[in-house]
C-alpha cells in the first residue's frame, strides 16, 4: 500500500508533463518540439543534396590549376568563366541542347497521348485476351534495354540527319510503364460518367478525350515529368546510334569531350551546371501539377 501511495503522485507528474508535451492539436499543426526538429531535419537534408551541385558549380568556376590543390578550395576567390566560353566555344553544345530537348519533348508528346490512350483502353474497354495481351506488355519491361541494342544499331547505320531524330525517338516510345502507370489511375476512376456518355451516343474517342483526360490530369503529369527526365538523361542508345558530333544529345556530347590521357574537370563542370538549367526550368513549370499528383493517391477515398 505505501508503494502504491508513493508511486501514485509520480504517475500524475509524468501523466500531466506528457500531455503538457503531447497533447492533441489540430490538424496541420504540431508542437514545438516536433516543429523544430521538422525544420532541422530539413535543412540537413537539404544541405546534403545540394553539396553536389554546389561542388560542381564552384569547380565549373576555377581554373585547371586549382582543382587538385589541397587542401580543397570550395568557394574561388577569382570567378573564372573560361570553361564556359571554352565549352561554348570549342563544342556544339547549344546543337547539343537543342537535339537533346527535341527528341525528349517528341518522346514525352507522343507517350503520354498513346500510353494514356493505351492504359484507357486496358482500363475501361472490354475485348478478347486483353488481360493476356497486358501481360505480354508488363512482361516486355523484364527484357533489359542493351540485349535489344545490336538489332538497333543494324537498323540505323549509314543515317542521315532525319532518319537520326527518328531513330533516337523511336525506341524510347516502346517503354510500357507508362501503360502501366496510366492504366492504374484510369481504373481508379468511376464508370457513371463514361457509361452515361455512351448513353448519349459519345464515341469512344470522345470519351477519352472529354472525361478520361480532364480527370488524370495528375496522372499525365506525372507521366510527363518521369518520360522528359529519363529522355533528357539517356545515354545508352544516344551513344551507340549516333555517330555524328553535331547530332550528339548532351550526355553524349560531353562524353565525347573526355579524351585518354587528360580529362578537362571544369569543361565537365560547365556542361553539366548548364545542362541543369532546363530541366529545372522543366520541373518549376511543371511543380504544382507534379507535388498535387503525386500526393493524389494518399489524399484518394
Amino acid at each position: 500500500m505505501a508503494t502504491r501511495a508513493l508511486s501514485a503522485p509520480r504517475r500524475a507528474v509524468t501523466t500531466k508533463a506528457d500531455r503538457r508535451l503531447f497533447r492533441p492539436r489540430p490538424a496541420g499543426q504540431a508542437g514545438p518540439p516536433l516543429k523544430v526538429f521538422s525544420y532541422a531535419v530539413t535543412i540537413i537534408v537539404g544541405l546534403i543534396c545540394s553539396l553536389p551541385f554546389f561542388y560542381i558549380l564552384s569547380t565549373s568556376l576555377k581554373e585547371q590549376q586549382l582543382l587538385f590543390t589541397y587542401p580543397p578550395v570550395w568557394i574561388p576567390t577569382h570567378i573564372y568563366w573560361g570553361n564556359y566560353s571554352g565549352l561554348l566555344g570549342s563544342t556544339p553544345f547549344v546543337r547539343w541542347v537543342f537535339n537533346t530537348l527535341l527528341v525528349a519533348s517528341t518522346v514525352t508528346v507522343i507517350k503520354v497521348f498513346f500510353d494514356s490512350m493505351a492504359g484507357y483502353a486496358f482500363a475501361k474497354l472490354k475485348f478478347p485476351f486483353k488481360n493476356v495481351l497486358f501481360i505480354i506488355v508488363i512482361l516486355t519491361m523484364m527484357i533489359p534495354f542493351s540485349a535489344i541494342l545490336i538489332p538497333l544499331y543494324l537498323t540505323v547505320v549509314n543515317l542521315n540527319i532525319l532518319n537520326t531524330y527518328l531513330a533516337l525517338i523511336l525506341p524510347p516510345l516502346a517503354n510500357p510503364i507508362g501503360i502501366f502507370l496510366m492504366r492504374g489511375f484510369i481504373e481508379a476512376l468511376p464508370s457513371d460518367l463514361e457509361n452515361a456518355a455512351r448513353l448519349d451516343g459519345v464515341s469512344e474517342f470522345g470519351i477519352y478525350r472529354r472525361i478520361i483526360v480532364p480527370l488524370v490530369r495528375p496522372g499525365l503529369v506525372v507521366l510527363a515529368v518521369l518520360t522528359f527526365l529519363t529522355q533528357y538523361n539517356s545515354f545508352l542508345w544516344p551513344l551507340v546510334a549516333v555517330n555524328d558530333q553535331s547530332m550528339q544529345l548532351i550526355t553524349t556530347g560531353l562524353a565525347t569531350q573526355r579524351s585518354v590521357w587528360q580529362v578537362n574537370y571544369g569543361i565537365f563542370s560547365a556542361g553539366s551546371v548548364m545542362a541543369l538549367v532546363p530541366i529545372i526550368v522543366f520541373f518549376l513549370l511543371l511543380q504544382k501539377q507534379f507535388i498535387a499528383a503525386s500526393l493524389a493517391g494518399a489524399l484518394k477515398q
